[in-house]
């Protein structure tokens, strides 16, 4: 009966995975106006974004592709944690996104670095006109079983993890998964992952997981590899919206705790918010702002200190084939209507870096944030990490 529930799961996580990766929106989101100091302050600090969705629900044609990165780069963007896979790909899965993305980029080859060390994300910002590329999978099914392939994943690229993506997988129990009452946690399996990823310089990500299952796999961090880092490459904070007057009693089952937050920070990991609207419970704007990123950035600052955030965007091209999809089967989405709800709220879309990052810089500096600390959230405490871990 468990293997039968796990096969449903999974069947579940890759219609979900979609429908989720879907949510934050970049070609339609807004952009906003920033003062030229904003602007060459971008281009003159590392960026390190996070372009968070496959293909195929985060971009689906060749140009959509070449048009957001072309956008970044003229922004200033350094380079993204792009994703390659998620909920329950399987290694084939895996190689096939890996080759589609690798051969989209060949189209123009001169504009990218794929990344092994922080020597190529430096190298990318001194030519300005290139893209440093630091693969991601927010999953570990695509090992297929086999630890072996870790080693394969790190020599192919592969600069962070998540093991669980929202639901109950091998490894381990997702937020979802949480939400819904499960308390599996994390598995020997997960465990044995972690150790390999530790072994082969892969960053522990901890998003999309639920808390039992996260603070398993801090508790086995600290234990067995004292110094290593993990981090929240995509989390929003459950304390900024807890007290807002439309919260919802369990608060987005994506967010985490200040408890969780303050861990990462502690073991010289970072947490990046994500400017995606649907996740900002009670608050589900139509068009996120700067002042509200600028909040998520201000939050976690105050929670853990200035040299443990980040900032990322969980961004893609386009919503509305997958918008369409969920109006129509809401029923298929085990989270109580929530992502629904929000979205029809108007909450659907995600700030593209690109479009917002230069107001996000004024907003910060009204708050009295100096060049030296923004420069941190904008790449510099990523940068720490990755040099630590890889």
């Amino acid at each position: 009966m468990k293997n039968y529930k796990l096969e449903v799961l999974s069947l579940f996580a890759i219609v979900f995975t979609v429908a989720s990766s879907f949510s934050p929106l970049s070609e339609e989101s807004k952009i906003w106006k920033a003062t030229e100091k904003a602007k060459k302050f971008v281009h003159e600090t590392i960026v390190i974004g996070f372009f968070a969705s496959p293909y195929g629900a985060g971009w689906t044609e060749d140009k959509h592709l070449h048009d957001y990165l072309n956008r970044a780069r003229a922004t200033g963007i350094t380079g993204h944690d792009m994703t390659l896979a998620a909920a329950g790909h399987t290694w084939e899965n895996f190689m096939n996104e890996n080759q589609k993305w690798r051969s989209t980029m060949a189209q123009d080859k001169d504009k990218y670095i794929f990344v092994r060390s922080v020597r190529d994300i430096e190298e990318a910002h001194k030519r300005g006109n290139t893209t440093a590329v630091i693969w991601n999978s927010q999953t570990s099914t695509i090992l297929d079983g086999d630890l072996g392939k870790v080693a394969t994943l790190k020599e192919m690229g592969i600069s962070s993890m998540i093991l669980s993506y929202n639901d109950l997988f091998r490894a381990g129990s997702g937020c979802l998964a949480e939400f819904n009452g499960n308390t599996t946690g994390v598995t020997s399996w997960g465990l044995s992952v972690i150790d390999e990823m530790v072994k082969h310089g892969i960053i522990v990500d901890l998003s999309h997981m639920g808390p039992i299952m996260t603070n398993g796999i801090m508790d086995h961090m600290d234990k067995n590899h004292p110094g290593v880092p993990y981090v929240f490459t995509h989390s929003l904070p459950h304390g900024l919206y807890k007290d807002e007057a439309n919260a919802t009693p369990r608060g987005c089952y994506r967010n985490i705790t200040d408890e969780e937050a303050i861990r990462a920070a502690k073991s010289g990991g970072y947490i990046s918010p994500t400017f995606t609207e649907w996740m900002m419970d009670g608050v589900w704007p139509e068009d996120i702002t700067p002042q509200q990123c600028a909040d998520m950035i201000d939050y976690y600052v105050k929670l853990v200190g200035i040299d443990h955030v980040g900032i990322a965007t969980d961004d893609m091209f386009t919503t509305k084939p997958t918008m369409d999809f969920v109006a129509k089967n809401s029923a298929m989405y085990a989270d109580d209507g929530y992502m629904v709800d929000a979205f029809n709220k108007g909450a659907s879309g995600c700030g593209e870096l690109a479009k917002i990052l230069p107001a996000i810089t004024d907003e910060l500096w009204k708050r009295g944030y100096k060049d030296k600390d923004i420069a941190k959230i904008y790449g510099g405490n990523k940068m720490r990490v990755f040099n630590k871990v890889w």
